[in-house]
């Protein structure tokens, strides 16, 4: 699934690619190896908030103007939602961009500037993520807009949809992969 992410998001024009591993799962080596086409850094912080908040800033300190964070358990999501992201940020009346996922989370969070009130006091990893990151945004004054409601795969049982199988669904190696899988699977 990541490899697909990763392979989406490098060929979108104007947009350079960054990959924040987990250091301590020894992943450098392998996304070095797997994706040459991204930046690659450490995360750091204690909890999600903390290492994406950390990977905005590292990528604001590089003098990128506008900056996006996508989840990598959704293979297929449309690369055109990415480029609406990045559209909608050039908008001068808008701060940030939410990309809801459809268990309450989000696959996509991009930002004109950090805004670390998105990132404090968050149930991170349940179905309220979302909801009170709108409600942080909105008692901070942060102007949000939303991209269409898309899935992730976080358990066995997301790895049936349909999307994920079906051809030219923009997530060749998740397709491949699952139609093998699903082939032993079922027999």
């Amino acid at each position: 699934m990541q490899l697909d992410i990763f392979a989406k998001v490098g060929h979108l024009a104007g947009v350079d690619s960054f990959v924040c591993y987990d250091p301590a799962d020894g992943a450098a080596e392998y996304f070095a190896t797997n994706v040459r086409t991204a930046r690659l850094f450490p995360q750091a912080g204690a909890n999600l908030g903390e290492r994406m908040a950390n990977a905005f800033s590292q990528v604001f300190q590089r003098g990128y103007q506008s900056v996006a964070i996508i989840g990598t358990d959704s293979p297929d999501l449309p690369a055109a939602f990415i480029e609406e992201a990045y559209a909608r940020l050039a908008r001068p009346a808008v701060d940030a961009v939410f990309g809801p996922s459809e268990d309450g989370g989000y696959y996509l969070l991009a930002m004109k500037r950090l805004l670390p009130e998105l990132f404090a006091a968050i149930p991170w990893s349940t179905d309220a993520v979302l909801a009170r990151s709108l409600a942080r945004a909105a008692a901070a004054g942060i102007a949000v807009e939303l991209l269409p409601a898309w899935y992730d795969v976080d358990e066995a049982a997301d790895l049936h949809r349909p999307g994920l199988v079906a051809p030219g669904n923009g997530a060749p190696l998740t397709r491949k992969f699952l139609l093998a899988y699903l082939t032993t699977v079922t027999s």
